[in-house]
């Protein structure tokens, strides 16, 4: 199997493990211009998100680690271990992620793998990075789904 092969399972196959949650996340992508050697580009900062649940009521927020926090004080951060491209092309990539830290007591304590699904939106443009907008930020909008998986 090649490595694209496997990422692309590990991104679209459940994890091992019990679905505890799945939260829609509503809010932004956060990037900023920076430069690379002679070329400019937007380079992402952090996502800054509202946890939804079902009813759409508010659960939780998703920000910079990558890192997840419900209001039940639990949190997880996680790293990504595998990426897919999403199938819109302004949507932010397919994600697994795995648990490097868990605080906290409640729904996230025990969560070991978390996937980013669904994705709508969220990828900064191709151009408007340039020397003038150097450490300028730019917020871009983003929807998804988030499954955190226990054992």
């Amino acid at each position: 199997m090649t490595i694209r092969a496997l990422a692309f399972a590990l991104v679209l196959q459940p994890p091992a493990g019990k679905l505890i949650l799945r939260a829609h996340a509503q809010g932004d992508q956060i990037y900023t211009c920076q430069q690379n050697a002679y070329t400019f580009s937007w380079g992402l900062k952090a996502p800054d998100a509202r946890l939804l649940d079902d009813s759409n009521r508010v659960i939780g927020r998703h920000f910079a680690g990558p890192t997840w926090q419900l209001r039940d004080s639990s949190q997880v951060v996680g790293r990504p271990i595998a990426k897919q491209d999403a199938p819109e092309t302004n949507a932010v990539p397919w994600l697994t992620l795995t648990a490097v830290s868990n605080t906290g007591h409640g729904l996230l304590e025990h969560v070991k793998t978390i996937r980013r699904i669904n994705t709508h939106g969220g990828q900064p443009p191709a151009g408007g990075c340039d020397q003038a907008h150097l450490g300028t930020d730019l917020r871009v909008p983003y929807t998804a789904e988030y499954d955190f998986y226990a054992d």
